[in-house]
């Protein structure tokens, strides 16, 4: 579809979270579970690449979580992928006036991950209201095997090499993303908590990418590997879910 801030030239990003509210609980009472959110547009490689230079987010429900291994992208749109570390909380977090540290207490482990991003706009030629509609452009994402306590690492330092096909495709570092993973999760919890949107333990929270958009083809794999963590490999099949 066309992006809708061109039908709608005085539609807000309020009026975007509303959308998404009203899309989220369709979802909803189709069966599907909230399992946690995802913070968007956090790096500036992405914000070069869409041309939307502030962060969003989004939820995450049951229906869009993989373990690591393969991913079919029959039903998507126009996926990309983009690699991530995602948080997995053991405590509630209820902002605002959360701080980096109650974010460390509140994780139970962090881990290597790829979000599958898609658009229903043509050609991702989206505004920062486009996206927020949307779902903060979430597809279904994908967690790693290899698990650490957020203490274990420095998630601001950690390095991250993204292979696509076996090959070097691009490399990054942890505070690519607002000066490092963690400070988008402060933000995140902060700016839900102030909706009245609480982090729930159990949730999984997507950090945002430290990598680039890449465009997600049937028969490519991709394996991001963070210093320190581990890694994440994804293989895309043409299959639907």
């Amino acid at each position: 579809m066309a992006p809708l801030i061109g039908r709608e030239p005085d539609m807000t990003i309020d009026d975007g979270y509303r959308i998404q509210q009203r899309m989220i609980a369709r979802r909803l009472e189709a069966g599907e579970r909230i399992v946690g959110k995802k913070i968007g547009v956090t790096s500036k490689p992405v914000q070069d690449l869409l041309g939307v230079f502030q962060p969003d987010f989004g939820q995450l429900t049951s229906a869009m979580h993989y373990e690591d291994g393969e991913v079919p992208i029959g039903g998507l749109i126009q996926p990309k992928a983009e690699a991530e570390l995602a948080f997995v909380l053991k405590r509630d977090l209820k902002g605002p006036g959360i701080t980096a540290a109650d974010v460390i207490r509140a994780t139970d482990y962090v881990v290597p991950c790829f979000e599958i991003v898609d658009s229903r706009i043509t050609d991702w030629k989206i505004k920062i209201q486009d996206t927020v509609a949307d779902n903060a452009s979430c597809g279904v994402y994908m967690l790693g095997k290899d698990r650490k306590k957020p203490t274990q690492v420095d998630l601001a330092l950690a390095g991250m090499v993204l292979e696509m096909n076996g090959e070097l495709f691009s490399t990054s570092v942890g505070a690519a993303v607002q000066g490092g993973p963690v400070n988008a999760v402060v933000w995140l919890a902060n700016t839900l908590g102030a909706l009245g949107i609480p982090f729930l333990a159990g949730e999984v929270i997507l950090s945002g990418s430290q990598s680039t958009l890449i465009p997600a083809k049937v028969g490519d794999t991709l394996k991001c590997t963070i210093g320190g963590l581990g890694s994440c490999t994804v293989r895309f099949s043409g299959a639907d879910k």
